[in-house]
Formats: C-alpha cells, sequence, structure tokens
C-alpha cells in the first residue's frame, strides 16, 4: 500500500469513535481534492489536558496530508455555554474571563499544533455580528423538537430540572461555525456529536452541501471516571515534566492501553504483553516526550525512579520563601500557606489520611506544631515536595 494511502486510512480509523455520514465517503472526497476541516474549541478554563490533545491532534494530521486545518477558539459560542454532558446550566462566562482563559492557550496548543499548517478563527468575529434577521434565518433550519431530543435535556427534565434558552440555542450558535468557514468536515470529541450534526444539517439547508462528522474517543481520567480539571484526575498538557511522568504512573493498570491508543502513535502490538510496571513507565516516557521533549522525559524518568525506587528526596524541588525563620506553625496552617490545600478543612482530611510528610516523617494530627526552618521538607502525597526558604535570602 503507498504511504500517502497508509497515511489516509491511519487518519480515519486510529483515535476515531465513528465518521458520519460513513468513512468510505470521507475518503473517497480526500482521494478527490484538499478538504477544509475544523474544530472548535471553547475557553472555558485556563488548561488544556490530554483529553482536548486527542482532537487537536486529529486536525494536525489532517493538516500533515494537506488539507486546510482550521483551529477555531469559541470566543462567540462560549458565551452560550455549551450544555454537553452537563446536569445542570453552565454558569456565563464575561469577557474578561475568556480573555485570562485564552491568554496561556496558543502556546499550550503549540505543544500539538504546527501554526505553520494550521490556522485559528475567532468565532465570535462573525458570531458577534449576526442580525436579528439572520439569527431567525438560521434557526429556521431545525426544529424546537429537534433540540430538545438530546439525552441530558430528556434527563433533566425529567428529573424535574430546567433547560434554559441560552442552552438551545448553543448548537445553533456551533452549528453555524460550519456553514461561517464552509467547511467539509468537523472534528470533536464524541460528546460534540450532537453539536456536529446540528452543523451538519446547517450546512445541507443553507449550502446546499454535505459535511462530514469525525469524533475521536473521549479520554478516562487517571482514577477511572471521566477526565475533568474539577476531578483532579487530570494531565495538563503544561504539566511539568516530572509532575505529568508522575500522574501517568499513578492511573489504573486497567487504563494502560487505553492511554497507549488515544494519547500516543506507539502501536499497541509493541506494548500489549509487556508488564503493567514496564507498560506505564513506557507509556509515561513517551507522553512526556510528546509534550516536553526526549531530553526532559529521560531526567523524569530518572527523577521518578530515584523517589521511588530508592526513596530519596528528588534533586530538585520547589521552594516556598518564610517572612521569618525560624518558626512554629500547625501543620494545618502549613500545609494551607505553602499551597497544597485550599482550605483548611481540605488540609485536615489530607493530614488525618496521612498525606502529608514533614522531612520524611509521615504526621497525622492536624493540631501538631511543627518547628519549620531553612530546608525543611514537606511532601504531599508521592510526588509533591516542597522546600521551606528564607524570603529575604540572599541570591
Amino acid at each position: 500500500m503507498e504511504k500517502n494511502s497508509v497515511a489516509l486510512q491511519e487518519v480515519l480509523t486510529r483515535q476515531v469513535e465513528q465518521i458520519l455520514p460513513s468513512r468510505k465517503g470521507l475518503e473517497s472526497l480526500m482521494k478527490q481534492k484538499k478538504i477544509r476541516v475544523y474544530l472548535g474549541v471553547d475557553p472555558t478554563g485556563k488548561y488544556l489536558h490530554l483529553g482536548h490533545a486527542i482532537p487537536l491532534r486529529k486536525l494536525q494530521r489532517f493538516a500533515d496530508l494537506g488539507h486546510e486545518a482550521i483551529l477555531v477558539v469559541g470566543t462567540g459560542t462560549v458565551l452560550a455555554g455549551d450544555p454537553s454532558q452537563r446536569a445542570t446550566v453552565r454558569p456565563l462566562i464575561d469577557q474578561e474571563e475568556i480573555r485570562e482563559n485564552i491568554k496561556t492557550w496558543r502556546k499550550q496548543a503549540a505543544r500539538v499544533l504546527d501554526f505553520s499548517t494550521v490556522k485559528v478563527r475567532f468565532n465570535g468575529s462573525w458570531l458577534a455580528k449576526l442580525q436579528l434577521p439572520e439569527i431567525v434565518r438560521i434557526a429556521s433550519n431545525i426544529s424546537a423538537a429537534q433540540l430538545f431530543q438530546r439525552d441530558m435535556f430528556q434527563k433533566r427534565l425529567s428529573s424535574g430540572g430546567t433547560v434554559w434558552t441560552h442552552e438551545i440555542l448553543y448548537p445553533l450558535l456551533q452549528g453555524y461555525d460550519s456553514v461561517a468557514l464552509d467547511v467539509d468536515l468537523e472534528i470533536g470529541g464524541t460528546d460534540q456529536l450532537f453539536n456536529m450534526l446540528v452543523g451538519r444539517e446547517l450546512q445541507k439547508k443553507m449550502r446546499k452541501r454535505e459535511k462530514y462528522v469525525l469524533c475521536t474517543p473521549m479520554l478516562t481520567g487517571l482514577d477511572g471516571r471521566p477526565m475533568s480539571k474539577t476531578s483532579g484526575n487530570a494531565v495538563n498538557i503544561l504539566d511539568e515534566p516530572q509532575n505529568m511522568y508522575g500522574k501517568i504512573m499513578s492511573m489504573k493498570d486497567e487504563l494502560i492501553l487505553h492511554y497507549f491508543e488515544l494519547c500516543t502513535d506507539i502501536v499497541l502490538k509493541e506494548v500489549q504483553n509487556l508488564p503493567a510496571r514496564d507498560a506505564k513507565a513506557r507509556l509515561a516516557k513517551e507522553i512526556v516526550s510528546l509534550y516536553h521533549g526526549v531530553g526532559e522525559a529521560e531526567k523524569a524518568e530518572q527523577e521518578f525512579n530515584t523517589v521511588f525506587q530508592k526513596r530519596q528526596i528528588p534533586s530538585e524541588i520547589q521552594g516556598f520563601a518564610m517572612e521569618q525563620l525560624p518558626m512554629s506553625s500547625t501543620l494545618t496552617n502549613l500545609v494551607c500557606d505553602i499551597g497544597f490545600a485550599h482550605s483548611k478543612a481540605e488540609a485536615r482530611r489530607l493530614i488525618e489520611q496521612g498525606g502529608i510528610k514533614v522531612d520524611g516523617k509521615k504526621i497525622k494530627d492536624p493540631t501538631a506544631v511543627v518547628q519549620v526552618r531553612k530546608g525543611t521538607v514537606l511532601q504531599k502525597g508521592k510526588r509533591r515536595f516542597m522546600e521551606i526558604l528564607y524570603k529575604n535570602a540572599p541570591s
């Protein structure tokens, strides 16, 4: 099979849940011409994680094959708030929060995308300009019954919840991106299927032509639950190499092949018979290499082995500067002060569960008074360390 044909088959099969209306149709179209493909992301948070990277990597694959690839940042759609997989309404977001969220997005996405081959567009540039007659014209192509067919809307209504009007508008706004850009293909996670199909219908009715939909699978969190920043089970693209490596080594063993399949380009036959510990180490090194380079991955591997196999403190750890040393503090207050917990209640739970060590000694009493000196090392869990320093120490 020719190289181009192999690449085409791979882009349409690896890390792909489904293609609508058919993979064969999209493959035929791609053999006839260079298509226009886009992926939309709403700036609802500051950080992108490995789950976000799956469709981003797929978009780059299309660009690598010479197709016109577009990343659409949802500065318009985010104002309505995507209701996908939401049991309750998503809080509304203002322009200042949007600006804050997208400040580091280009830096994060650049770990995956080559912006010399992928264009960036902001859908607020066309959605914010829509006049009432245009909004009515868009809405006239989709029935209210179609919009209420969403499973999550039905679940809310059956449980006595509320579906708000702006939530119903969201798929129309996202769907109109396909018309505004006049695309051949939209990429998105399986949670976006409904929104993408609305865009397909709008494209057919308003542009009189087909739009294909490619769904990428959803990545499971490190603990087996859906990946999210609030669950604390996500691996962020900007995580430091050692932290990223350690997080992956902490995942459930049954998720190893799932991550190899969705987060790397490794052929599964190479790793499926490895012992879990070896496979997980290979996975951690591969993922850190993708986002930080091979050199950083090797350092992270060495550091992990030093800490966990030899039970030593890492050679480089984060420092926290105190105003005055030596000093004494309750362990609860100290854990909060250095940022290991966001509240005293969280700090107490963490300590009582044995999650905090001071100079290598586990302390389970939240009221324990700790004598803090320069060089005191606190440890949270297995991976996070903090060394106490003087704030005004000479450089």
